[in-house]
């Protein structure tokens, strides 16, 4: 499973951040992927792409 932020979207609210350490990290004012999502992440990380107030994030 992969997520993917679109970075031109993100307005930097960090939610995903501490929702999902495992898998996404700031760089500056935007979030990115910095893993490819394990297993063990995967709830946390769809509640991340769920929880997205500007729904930026994509799970593939």
């Amino acid at each position: 499973m992969k997520a993917i932020v679109d970075a031109s979207a993100c307005t930097g609210c960090e939610l995903c951040v501490s929702l999902c350490p495992e898998v996404f990290e700031m760089d500056g004012n935007v979030a990115k992927v910095k893993a490819e999502v394990p297993a063990s992440a995967a709830a946390t990380c769809k509640e991340a792409a769920d929880s997205c107030p500007v729904s930026c994030i994509v799970i593939a």
